[in-house]
């Protein structure tokens, strides 16, 4: 396998995570009512942010537009760690999750773009 292949292999778990959430917002099961009131998010942007959520992930999977999905991503995550300081989270546990996820995105698009890998090399 090559570093395409392991990168969709990377894409694909962040894509499944962000799904998930993406529509446990529109679902909105008790763990997610119960962190909508901890951090004081209003319950009515719930499906809002899933929504967001869902089209950041899908533009991220579609090759063509893989680069805007991740950069949205990117920004999407950085409000969950701007509302997870907000609420003094653990800096390790919670607070820094979105941030794995963020560079977990990246790597595995990396992976994925040749040009990319050519734009930031490991080495010169």
């Amino acid at each position: 396998m090559g570093p395409a292949g392991a990168g969709w292999i990377v894409s694909g778990f962040v894509a499944a995570f962000m799904l998930f959430d993406a529509f446990a917002k529109f679902a909105k099961p008790k763990a997610v009512t119960d962190a909508f009131a901890r951090t004081q998010w209003p319950m009515e942007l719930c499906s809002t942010l899933g929504a967001i959520l869902l089209a950041c992930t899908v533009l991220y999977l579609i090759p063509q537009t893989s680069v805007l999905g991740a950069i949205l991503l990117t920004g999407y995550l950085g409000g969950a760690v701007a509302t997870h300081l907000r609420t003094g989270d653990p800096l390790f546990g919670q607070t820094l999750f979105p941030v794995y996820f963020g560079a977990m995105a990246w790597i595995g698009l990396w992976l994925r773009v040749a040009s990319l890998r050519a734009v930031f090399p490991l080495t010169q």
